[in-house]
């Protein structure tokens, strides 16, 4: 990537501005005035690009998002309140009453709901594939197929699509194409350079990396980025505040850092688990076992911190008990902050909101954070017993 230092540390920050401030401010305003009548007239033209009410365009938000279309390799990007608001303007600027959706098993469960839930109500329907073959979706392809969806790697399971070959498909079906960059961020993948039309982030994840907002990133060319702006980010109002896009800005001054210190740790945990008694199976892009490990090496700079295990247990108590002893893998549903954690399939049993996973329960999401690998294996051997 070209510049890294540079798009973290400076760009975008136009210091004379602001009084040489270092860190930039906090523009905490929801509207901008004028002089004249005229200088309104010529701003409201330029909404887009300039400052004449914060649901649109915001000094400080735009900071991070120079800097995050940098990173990415996109010419524009667009910063929602969360990573399901900047899927859905993804999704909902692609199809029409009537399209078809090929997405890949097993997404984010949020995608999910507004694949085969929300728009399945307004004539939109959906296939869902088995992303590891890029064939599956060209076979998946009907006439009025308007879109691919992709999540490489995928939610839990971690699958991955070989993104250029899925590219190549949908431009000779003039299909639209979406991935969800999360797991990899523009650090170690850029599906654009790939290809890819847009990409989508868990911005709460690893780009702020602290655990404390939740926001969603949306990287497309300037073309499709005036057509959202104009329509589905305008009207559906799903912006993130001025002050949380500064705790992002704050947040990618250390993204480079933190990914190296999870692309060390985490091999040393999966190595620890693997061999483990206790453990079935350890699922990990990164691993030489992981049936797509070349492509990961392929598609990938480095290696992320999440994993999944299954546990070699026969009853929900027993999964419970590990889960309970853990000191530093705490139980919480995110992931990319600075603390370590575990997500276990078997939370979602009696759960009316995702009583339809197909995942196993004995299935247990890790999330490697910032902690020295050798307490986490401790804190593991000990939990198994």
């Amino acid at each position: 990537m070209n510049n890294l230092d540079y798009i973290i540390n400076h760009l975008g920050e136009e210091r004379s501005n602001y009084f040489g401030a270092v860190s930039p401010p906090v523009i905490q305003t929801s509207n901008f005035c004028f002089e004249t009548l005229e200088e309104m007239r010529e701003a409201l033209k330029r909404e887009m690009d300039d400052p004449f009410y914060t649901r649109g365009v915001n000094p400080t938000v735009a900071i991070l998002r120079k800097k995050l279309a940098a990173l990415e390799g996109s010419e524009e990007c667009m910063v929602f309140g969360s990573g399901s608001a900047a899927i859905a303007a993804a999704v909902m600027s692609s199809v029409n009453a009537g399209d078809h959706v090929v997405c890949v098993q097993k997404p984010y469960s949020w995608t999910n709901t507004l694949l085969n839930k929300l728009l399945s109500r307004f004539g939109v329907e959906c296939t869902m594939v088995d992303g590891r073959d890029p064939a599956n979706y060209q076979n998946a392809i009907k006439p009025n197929t308007r879109l691919f969806m992709l999540e490489s790697p995928n939610s839990g399971t971690f699958e991955l699509q070989d993104l250029p070959a899925i590219a190549a498909i949908a431009k000779a079906h003039n299909i639209t194409t979406i991935v969800d960059n999360s797991y990899a961020t523009p650090l170690n993948q850029q599906p654009i350079k790939m290809g890819i039309d847009m990409t989508v982030h868990s911005g709460t994840k690893y780009l702020n990396g602290h655990s404390d907002l939740v926001a969603g990133v949306l990287c497309c060319s300037r073309k499709k980025y005036q057509e959202i702006f104009e329509s589905e980010f305008m009207t559906f109002g799903g912006i993130i505040s001025p002050h949380d896009a500064w705790l992002m800005i704050r947040g990618l001054r250390t993204l480079p850092i933190r990914m190296q210190r999870v692309a060390d740790s985490t091999p040393k945990v999966v190595s620890f688990l693997e061999n483990h008694p206790k453990v079935s199976q350890v699922i990990y892009p990164y691993s030489p076992s992981f049936p797509q490990y070349n492509l990961a090496k392929q598609q990938m700079k480095a290696p992320a911190g999440q994993f999944s295990i299954l546990l070699k247990v026969d009853h929900l108590e027993e999964l419970d008990a590990f889960c309970n002893k853990l000191k530093y893998f705490l139980m919480a549903c995110s992931w990319g902050g600075y603390e370590s954690l575990i997500f276990p399939t078997g939370a979602l049993v009696d759960s009316q909101n995702y009583s339809e996973s197909d995942l196993p329960w004995n299935l247990v999401r890790f999330y490697v954070g910032l902690e020295d690998p050798e307490v986490l294996i401790a804190d593991l051997a000990q939990a198994l017993g």
